[in-house]
C-alpha cells in the first residue's frame, strides 16, 4: 500500500489533488477553533455535554459545536437540504424535469440546495442561539440574530469548501469534511481513556473489550458497505451492418446498503429538534416528561431512533433506484434477466429483490446507530459519542476515498491500493 501511494504523489496532477484536498480540510480544522464573538464557550460547553444528541453532532463537527466557532453546525444544514431536495424531485415535477435535463437541470437544482441550505442553517442556527441564551454574554435581540448569521456564514463557507473539494481535489468534499471532523476528536477520546484508567475509573479490561467491539464494528461495516447482490442480465446479440453486437452476459449489482449513511444522520436531525425545546424550556413539564421518558438513553427513543432510520432507508433508497427506471434501461439495451420478460415484470423482480437487501442494510444501520447505547453497558466507559454511526461514516468515506485514488492511478496506469 505505501509503494501505491508513493506512486500516487509520483503524479503531478493527483499529488496537487491531494494537496488542494488537505489544503482545504486544514483551513475547515482551523475555523473550528474560531470562536462567535459575544458567546461563553464554556457556559455552551456545558449544554453541550448534558446532550449526547448534541454530542454526537459536536462529533461530526471535529468539535467545532463545543466551542462554538463559526462552524458551529458543521456541514448538518447542506446535508438536511440535500436530502429534502432529493425527496421533492419525486414529488414537484419541476424538478422532476431538471433532473433529467441532464448537467443543466442538475446545477439548477444544486443551485436551489444551496439557497435552501442558508434557509435551513439560518434557522437552525437561531433556534439554537435562542435555545442557549444563557451562553450569551449579553442576550439580546441584536444579539441572537447576529450571531446565527454568524453560524450561518459559516456553514455557507463549509458548503463552498466541500464543492471546492469535490470539483478540484479528489471528490467527496462533504463526506471528506464530515471525516475530518470525527478523526480530529480521536486524540481527545484516548485522552479521556487514558484519564480514565489513571484515575482508576475503569480497567484495563474495559478498554479492550471496547477495542474489540470496535473491531467487530469496522469489519460489519466494510463487508455491509462492500455487500452486493448481483442480478445476472443477459444482452441479445444484435447485428448493425457487418457487426454484431450484445449476446455477452453481465451483472446488476444492487448494494446491500445503497442510502450509505445518510438515513442515520438525517434522523438524527430531526431527534435533535425535541432535544433544542427541551433546552428552550428546561424548567417547564414537558421538558421533566421529556427527560425521563422520551430523553436520549431511554428505550422510547432508541426505538423511535431505530424505526426513523429503517423508514428512510427503504425511503431513500426508493428516491435513488428507481425499478422501473432500471428496467427501461436494460430493456432499451435489449437486455434481460434469464426467466423474466422485460418490463414490468422486471421490474416488480427488482423490486422485491431491493426490498429484501434493503431490509438487512436498514436493519444494520439501526444496530450500528443504537450501538453507543449498548457499549456503554458493556464497557461502563462514560461519554462515549466516538460510536458506530462515527465508525460507519469513517470507514464509508474510507473506503469512497481510496476507491476515487484508486481510479485517479489507474487512468494512468500506476498499480492501485486494491490488489
Amino acid at each position: 500500500m505505501l509503494s501505491s501511494l508513493f506512486s500516487a504523489l509520483k503524479a503531478s496532477e493527483l499529488r496537487t489533488k491531494l494537496l488542494y484536498t488537505l489544503g482545504m480540510i486544514f483551513v475547515f480544522r482551523l475555523g473550528a477553533h474560531i470562536p462567535v464573538p459575544g458567546v461563553n464557550s464554556e457556559r455552551f460547553a456545558e449544554l453541550v455535554s448534558s446532550g449526547a444528541i448534541f454530542g454526537f453532532f459536536d462529533v461530526i463537527s471535529g468539535g467545532a459545536l463545543k466551542n462554538f466557532s463559526v462552524f458551529a453546525m458543521s456541514i448538518t444544514p447542506y446535508i438536511n437540504a440535500s436530502i429534502i431536495m432529493q425527496l421533492l424531485t419525486v414529488v414537484i415535477p419541476h424538478l422532476e424535469r431538471l433532473a433529467k435535463e441532464g448537467d443543466e437541470g442538475r446545477k439548477k437544482i444544486t443551485q436551489y440546495t444551496r439557497y435552501l441550505t442558508v434557509v435551513l442553517a439560518f434557522v437552525q442556527g437561531l433556534g439554537m442561539v435562542i435555545g442557549v441564551g444563557g451562553a450569551l454574554h449579553n442576550p439580546s435581540p441584536v444579539a441572537y440574530f447576529m450571531t446565527a448569521i454568524t453560524i450561518t456564514a459559516g456553514t455557507t463557507f463549509l458548503m463552498w469548501t466541500g464543492e471546492q473539494i469535490t470539483e478540484k481535489g479528489i471528490g467527496n468534499g462533504i463526506s471528506l469534511l464530515i471525516f475530518a471532523g470525527i478523526v480530529s476528536r480521536v486524540p481527545e477520546g484516548i485522552t479521556r481513556i487514558i484519564e480514565y484508567l489513571n484515575v482508576g475509573t475503569i480497567s484495563i479490561l474495559n478498554v479492550l473489550l471496547l477495542v474489540i467491539i470496535g473491531g467487530l464494528v469496522i469489519a460489519a461495516v466494510v463487508l455491509v458497505q462492500e455487500g452486493q447482490r448481483r442480478i445476472p442480465v443477459q444482452y441479445a446479440k444484435r447485428v448493425v451492418g457487418r457487426r454484431v453486437y450484445g449476446g455477452q452476459t453481465t451483472h446488476l449489482p444492487l448494494r446491500v446498503n445503497q442510502a450509505g449513511v445518510i438515513p442515520v444522520i438525517f434522523a438524527s436531525s430531526l431527534l435533535m429538534f425535541p432535544e433544542t425545546l427541551v433546552q428552550w424550556f428546561s424548567n417547564s413539564a414537558f421538558s421533566a416528561f421529556y427527560v425521563q421518558w422520551l430523553g436520549w438513553g431511554t428505550a422510547a427513543h432508541t426505538l423511535f431512533y431505530a424505526l426513523l432510520i429503517i423508514g428512510f432507508t427503504y425511503f431513500y433508497t426508493a428516491v435513488i433506484m428507481n425499478p422501473a427506471d432500471v428496467a427501461d434501461n436494460i430493456k432499451k439495451y435489449g437486455g434481460f434477466i434469464p426467466g423474466l420478460r422485460p418490463g414490468r415484470p422486471t421490474a416488480e423482480y427488482i423490486s422485491r429483490v431491493m426490498n429484501k437487501i434493503t431490509l438487512v442494510g436498514a436493519v444494520f444501520l439501526a444496530l450500528v446507530a443504537i450501538l453507543p447505547s449498548f457499549v456503554l453497558l458493556a464497557t461502563e466507559i462514560p461519554n462515549i459519542y466516538f460510536g458506530g454511526t462515527a465508525l460507519l461514516i469513517v470507514v464509508g468515506v474510507a473506503l469512497d476515498t481510496m476507491k476515487q485514488i484508486e481510479s485517479h492511478m489507474l487512468m494512468r496506469s500506476y498499480q492501485g491500493f486494491m490488489k
